[in-house]
């Protein structure tokens, strides 16, 4: 089912400091229109320039996702953008005093106290998902990185980390929806080696970081000088740690928080794709480097999505699968005969939608007079076709479909863009674009000629029960 876009109702700021550059920032969320997705702004450089959300915006992966564009960078960008994603929000200006997002407490947990506090506001535009038709696959054999994507009905991630420390382990997390961001995955903090740390303070890095908003994993017991020097360091004359384990013992959220706070990093880094995601993503050994490479392969679907669009060019439909119903189905359903019967086959059917097929021949009865020296299936009839098609949908709905009717009630934006001809099988697929309700069934169609589209409409009918000489009567008062 269609659901709409959404933004926040008011601006709200956070402040803090960068984790790399120590750098105070102030962040605030603006409202934003449709179709805007998310977009940084950097009010502290002449301009303000705007720096898209996008994956072809991104310049550095080392510790944390950068993007620069208009001669400006952002740095750290996904903690904020999983945030986001993890509240469906879809729109949203995010202005920044500085280069970098406030670390916090290096999670996405005060990003969704502070979204929810501006609240959440439905707009008018429908939500376009990216869908897959086929598995995704990423390999990185160098970091032993691998990602899969498969088709999924939501957002969902699978994470597994293993790098090889005693300390760390394997670990496994799953997010099965996007519902379960806020309190499973938003809390869990960004973790390093202390191996790691060492090379980081060396290289003038992590200028940000302190005990408080990083999870530090120690591999072997610490020397004292080594001690001494991180208590300097971060100022902490308290940093200790009792064999190999967490800097300072600090005490874990979730006994796989490393795990699950990869798996935010996938959420942040993939909302640079720029629209919503229903796939499952499967991830062994994520990092930056890897999210981004694989956004950009599904960027490059999307764009290669839009050009068939562009060129009515799309995916041909396999009608080599066996049909949920054949012609001897459809018409214990379907009220309809020869020759105004235009189904032959009912492909699938789900919660929110139908695939139908009519096979076009020359034998048709209307080609007798209809261009019979140019045979070409007139275009009332395929939207009468599509109708039949939303009327096996809505007929499906009911107990007792043999006792019901559809009666149209409105046809809208109809457009026909390439000729159908004898020989030709046309496949319709329809969606609701509001729930039934009172009977009310409202649809978008679109039709098919294996690559080509060749119509779309929408429509409104009646889901009626009628017997007799009701139906003469139901229908007239359509």
């Amino acid at each position: 089912m269609n659901d709409k876009q959404r933004t926040i109702q008011k601006s709200v700021s956070i402040s803090g400091v960068g984790l790399h550059t120590g750098r105070p920032v102030t962040l605030t969320f603006n409202p934003a229109p449709e179709n805007h997705w998310f977009k940084f702004q950097r009010t502290d450089l002449e301009g303000h320039p705007i720096i898209n959300a996008d994956v072809d915006n991104v310049v550095d992966t080392s510790r944390g996702t950068t993007l620069e564009q208009n001669g400006a960078r952002v740095h750290t960008t996904e903690h904020v953008l999983a945030a986001l994603v993890g509240l469906r929000i879809d729109n949203c200006l995010i202005q920044l005093t500085g280069p970098e997002m406030p670390i916090m407490d290096g999670s996405s947990i005060r990003f969704i106290e502070i979204l929810e506090q501006a609240g959440i506001v439905e707009q008018q535009a429908e939500r376009e998902y990216f869908e897959l038709t086929e598995n995704l696959t990423y390999e990185d054999p160098v970091k032993k990185v691998e990602m899969l994507a498969v088709p999924q009905d939501d957002f969902r991630v699978t994470v597994m980390v293993d790098y090889g420390s005693e300390v760390l382990g394997t670990q496994h997390a799953s997010m099965y929806h996007l519902d379960e961001f806020k309190n499973e995955i938003s809390p869990c903090r960004t973790f390093v080696f202390l191996r790691e740390l060492e090379a980081l303070l060396q290289h003038n890095l992590i200028k940000g970081g302190d005990m408080d908003n990083a999870i530090v994993l120690v591999d072997s017991e610490l020397p004292k000088e080594k001690l001494d020097y991180l208590r300097k360091v971060f100022n902490k004359p308290d940093v200790e740690v009792k064999g190999r384990g967490v800097l300072n013992n600090t005490k874990l959220r979730f006994f796989n928080e490393p795990a699950r706070h990869k798996l935010l990093d996938i959420v942040g880094d993939l909302a640079l794709v720029g629209k919503p995601l229903k796939i499952h993503v499967l991830a062994a050994r994520p990092g930056h480097a890897g999210n981004v490479s694989f956004a950009k392969k599904i960027k490059q679907l999307i764009k290669d999505e839009q050009m068939r669009k562009k060129k009515n060019i799309y995916e041909p439909y396999n009608l080599n699968k066996t049909p949920l119903y054949d012609v001897n189905q459809i018409q214990k359903i379907l009220p309809h005969r020869q020759p105004f019967l235009f189904v032959d086959k009912i492909m699938e059917i789900n919660e929110d939608g139908i695939v139908g097929v009519k096979n076009v021949s020359m034998n048709e009865e209307f080609f007798k007079g209809h261009f019979p020296d140019a045979p070409v299936f007139p275009g009332v009839l395929q939207i009468e076709a599509m109708a039949q098609v939303g009327g096996i949908f809505a007929l499906s709905k009911v107990p007792d479909p043999e006792n019901y009717l559809t009666f149209f009630m409105s046809i809208d934006k109809v457009k026909f863009k390439n000729q159908v001809i004898p020989g030709d099988s046309i496949v319709f697929k329809l969606s609701l674009i509001t729930p039934i309700r009172r009977g009310i069934v409202h649809m978008r169609g679109m039709a098919f000629v294996r690559e080509k589209q060749v119509m779309e409409a929408e429509m409104m009918a009646l889901l009626s029960k009628v017997k007799g000489h009701e139906v003469k009567q139901t229908a007239e008062a359509i």
